[in-house]
């Protein structure tokens, strides 16, 4: 089968939350929407069962009725190019989709009032941001209202988020958050602070009742540290109860990944629900990823590694700050600051699987001698988690 790498974008509502996620699939040389729709197929058992929808895209070749070549899950919306109801197939594509029971975006284009003429019932109808202007947005969202919710694609920045709600799109799928739109704080707030100096024990295993007295000093942080913890993605037989119970039942070094999930919670920030998603996303596809490839002692440093890839826009203040407070070891710190090291290469990958890039992507996955569905699996693998930790 030809080599078909999948890339990703979160769908961001109003309240800055992901309320779905956007699946690229980025056919290679040869591949077909049949192609694709194998690749889909082998990628059952992982799909994410959470409640958010998932939206299928396919890149790089016409879709036709046999992109529906599988058992399409309930929470998954195929994307629709309006091209593709206004070709030679899409006599057959109308067919298959007519009375059906799955979701569809119409993803518009120069032929979607064809496309909206088929018969077909769409869900979403959505709009490539940068194709149009916003006054066309405007326009156009009210001109389709009446056929599906609409919701904007690749979203540039912040500004032209709020500019699209203002223009009537419910939501967009878009990586905009991600990029700092205010000047770097110099320090960290005292709260922020606080889960640093706790971390630092942990690293250093300072005695139990040390880091159970810091975690006095802040309730609401050892309450956040228990509910991680007992979280489903954690996979425990037994609930924790106390800080003591965690050490005795984890070890400090795996009480330290989890720890660092508490930094990340820590922030301000309105589009915080977004990031800690796409840090969690980060964290477990890292993790994932280096099975086999480091030593097991290296897992949970990578799984720390992607969850502080984020702390400068979670946190506002420069990584360098960041890390200047920190007691990490230097392959983290490596990777952070964009020095390479032993985990450069898989945060590169994780950073390639956001983009729209698909050379690079195709690239990154071979560096590391892995095959396309070892990555594709891994993708969904930690998006299932990151849904299971939004606590």
């Amino acid at each position: 089968m030809p080599d078909i790498h999948i890339s990703r974008q979160p769908l961001v509502n109003r309240q800055s939350k992901i309320i779905a996620i956007r699946l690229r699939l980025h056919l290679g040389e040869g591949a077909t929407a049949e192609d694709a729709a194998a690749v889909l197929d082998g990628l059952q058992e992982c799909w994410p069962q959470e409640e958010k929808l998932v939206f299928v895209s396919v890149v790089g070749a016409p879709v036709d009725a046999s992109v529906l070549e599988w058992p399409v899950p309930e929470n998954a919306v195929i994307e629709i190019p309006g091209a593709a109801l206004a070709g030679s197939g899409a006599a057959d594509l109308v067919a298959a989709l007519q009375g059906g029971t799955i979701s569809l975006c119409l993803g518009v284009d120069e032929h979607a009032k064809t496309a909206l003429t088929s018969g077909l019932k769409f869900r979403f109808i959505g709009f490539d941001a940068q194709r149009h202007t916003l006054a066309q947005l405007k326009v156009m969202a009210a001109q389709t209202q009446s056929f599906g919710i609409p919701i904007a694609f690749n979203v540039p920045d912040g500004p032209s988020f709020n500019a699209c709600l203002e223009a009537g799109l419910s939501a967009a799928a878009s990586w905009f958050f991600t990029n700092p739109s205010k000047p770097a704080a110099k320090a960290l707030n005292p709260g922020q602070a606080q889960i640093i100096r706790i971390m630092n024990l942990v690293r250093k295993n300072a005695d139990v009742r040390e880091i159970e007295a810091a975690l006095k000093q802040d309730v609401a942080l050892s309450y956040k540290l228990l509910r991680y913890i007992n979280s489903a993605g954690f996979g425990l037989s037994c609930e924790i109860q106390s800080f003591r119970h965690a050490v005795t039942i984890l070890g400090y070094e795996k009480l330290n990944k989890w720890l660092s999930l508490l930094l990340a919670t820590a922030s301000k920030d309105p589009m915080a629900p977004a990031l800690l998603h796409t840090s969690l996303t980060r964290a477990r596809l890292m993790e994932v990823l280096s099975h086999g490839l480091v030593d097991r002692q290296e897992y949970d440093n990578l799984f720390i590694t992607g969850a502080f890839s984020m702390l400068e826009p979670l946190l506002g203040v420069s990584m360098e700050s960041i890390l200047e407070s920190m007691s990490l070891p230097e392959s983290i710190s490596d990777a952070l600051l964009g020095r390479g090291g032993m985990y450069g290469p898989f945060l590169d990958l994780a950073r390639a699987s956001e983009g729209e890039d698909a050379q690079a992507l195709a690239e990154q996955v071979m560096m590391l001698g892995l095959m396309p569905e070892q990555f594709n699996r891994a993708q969904l693998q930690a998006l299932a988690f990151a849904g299971t930790m939004e606590l």
